[in-house]
């Protein structure tokens, strides 16, 4: 583990993911953290973990970013001392529309609830999502594993916890080891942090308007499979609804009383 990214999810943690692998490092993101390491952070968010997990974890990974990462930016830090923190933030008061613009925007997409309910992965994923919910933001997932779920968002808690978790890098984190960063600033600060050479293409920006499933949906392997997944599931279940609509039919010419009455009595219709 080389670097660690601390801000809190909506602070440029896309635009960062997209940085990072362009300056060369291998980045676990939030679904890769899903994908290969649900099993560890479901242990972790239900039961506790060690330093040792993280190092098991992380030990051939080059950075990792974004939920739940960032609220165990410490743990992870002492099972790798070396790397380096990179804290992304931005004024609260931006912060906070944006947050609350990409729960709104995940709540809308219907394609997502599919995915919740009709793929087998996506009910994982789910799943994780709501643990990570009532670990790190004190809240739950309404309607849990059905179509209707709903992302309740606390102004006042969020706010009070985007203050808790910045003023907890800033203190404890080790001052040469950190970099407290605006993406708005570029290259510069962060390709000198990490001794990197500046490349020659303008600094990515992602996820602008909140809509970061789409953009999953539409590029990342592993979101793919769980649409594929849910579509298969909707065609089975279609397949068998007009299945059993059919056989309905062919049998309603026998299902009048008198014959039922016949049937139930054993005589021959």
């Amino acid at each position: 583990m080389k670097v660690i990214v601390a801000g809190f999810a909506k602070t440029g943690t896309k635009s960062m993911h997209i940085a990072l692998r362009e300056l060369g490092y291998e980045v676990y993101d939030f679904v890769e953290n899903f994908w290969y390491l649900r099993k560890d952070w479901n242990k972790i968010l239900t039961e506790g973990g060690s330093v040792d997990d993280f190092k098991r974890m992380y030990k051939d990974v080059d950075a990792t970013i974004d939920t739940p990462v960032y609220f165990f930016w410490k743990e992870i830090h002492e099972a790798f001392p070396e790397a380096k923190i990179v804290f992304t933030t931005r004024e609260e008061d931006s912060w906070f529309p944006s947050y609350r613009k990409q729960t709104e925007e995940m709540e809308k997409n219907t394609m997502l609830r599919l995915i919740f309910v009709y793929s087998p992965l996506g009910r994982k994923l789910g799943a994780l999502i709501g643990k990570m919910n009532e670990v790190v933001l004190a809240t739950s997932i309404s309607n849990p594993s059905t179509f209707y779920w709903k992302l309740p968002v606390n102004e006042m808690v969020m706010r009070r916890l985007y203050r808790q978790h910045t003023a907890d890098v800033i203190q404890n984190a080790p001052k040469d080891k950190l970099l407290v960063y605006n993406v708005k600033e570029g290259w510069e600060p962060l390709c000198k942090f990490l001794n990197k050479p500046v490349p020659d293409k303008q600094f990515p920006h992602a996820n602008i308007g909140g809509k970061v499933f789409d953009e999953l949906m539409q590029k990342h392997p592993v979101m793919q499979r769980m649409v594929k997944e849910a579509f298969v599931t909707l065609s089975l279940l279609a397949g068998l609804g007009a299945f059993g609509v059919y056989k309905f039919y062919r049998f309603w010419p026998y299902l009048s009383f008198n014959n039922l009455y016949k049937l139930l009595n054993f005589r021959q219709v």
